[in-house]
């Protein structure tokens, strides 16, 4: 995995963000999903370093990036926060501008950074994720059971995170083998990474103010935006797994609509997973789009 990459760590707003770079060409930036690191980019990344300087990091609070202590008000790991720090990441890096694949947890921190810090973006691909206001406004039975995760890491401190820490592989499975694909889409070796670093002191405790921040302050920085008259205004496209909840329970793509100015969209036949799940196919898309 990761063969033309090289791996670091440096210290980014008083956070240590680990990142792999690889590559030549305008910077690309991956951000990764809940619950796991910059390697789930594994089957992509050594594609998309022959076209980009491709810099893959861990999220602040995931993967082998520090995990600041919690706020009263969660503001360590707001979107706004790791945003920031991947702005700086990027700029330490040598880029002003930039380009954007990300997914899930990883597409919320793009979106912010796509509102706060307009200026740097080029352009950014979303995967399998609606906004997250109108995911929450609009949430109905069948979203809450197949995102039952959402709801179980927002409870207050200590509940969530003792019962992750109890079993981190079990929480892992029970989250990602629950999926439209089960853990078919996954190697032994992104799966023993990723539960590798769930164990890590203080993860848990990072995922669970994640997700507390996009319940809370997330939304109203995003509400903000909407009161403002504000959008993203790079050239956006979004893609969603077909047999996947986003995308069952959500128009996608009329959401974006909403909250960006500019953006395209369409399904891939995938579940959630889809840089694991359909590698190829994610390839021809953001190629073409990105290049």
């Amino acid at each position: 995995m990761f063969d033309a990459y090289r791996q670091h760590k440096i210290d980014v707003n008083g956070t240590g963000i680990n990142f792999r770079i690889g590559g030549n060409g305008p910077g690309l930036l991956l951000l990764h999903g809940h619950p796991q690191t910059h390697v789930m980019w594994h089957k992509v990344a050594d594609s998309l370093a022959q076209h980009f300087t491709v810099v893959a990091a861990d999220l602040r609070g995931y993967g082998d990036s520090d995990k600041p202590p919690a706020k009263d008000d969660h503001q360590s790991y707001s979107k706004r926060s790791m945003a920031s720090d991947m702005v700086t990441l990027m700029g330490e890096l040598g880029f002003t501008r930039f380009s954007i694949l990300a997914h899930d947890r990883g597409a919320r921190v793009a979106h912010r950074l796509g509102m706060d810090h307009a200026a740097v973006v080029e352009r950014m691909i979303l995967l399998d994720i609606a906004p997250t206001l109108a995911m929450y406004e609009q949430t109905d039975q069948a979203f809450a059971r197949a995102y039952w995760h959402w709801f179980f890491l927002i409870r207050p401190s200590p509940l969530p995170e003792t019962l992750i820490e109890h079993d981190p592989e079990l929480y892992l499975r029970s989250v990602m083998g629950a999926r439209s694909a089960g853990l078919k889409p996954f190697t032994d070796a992104a799966l023993s990474e990723y539960v590798r670093c769930l164990r890590l002191p203080g993860t848990a405790m990072a995922i669970c103010e994640d997700y507390r921040a996009s319940a809370s302050l997330d939304l109203e920085h995003d509400r903000a935006d909407l009161e403002a008259g504000r959008k993203l205004e790079c050239p956006l496209l979004v893609m969603w797994g077909a047999s996947g909840t986003v995308g069952q329970c959500f128009d996608p793509l009329q959401e974006w609509k909403h909250v960006a100015s500019n953006v395209d969209g369409k399904a891939l036949p995938a579940g959630h997973y889809i840089a694991e799940e359909v590698p190829d196919r994610l390839l021809q898309e953001a190629l073409a789009f990105l290049t």
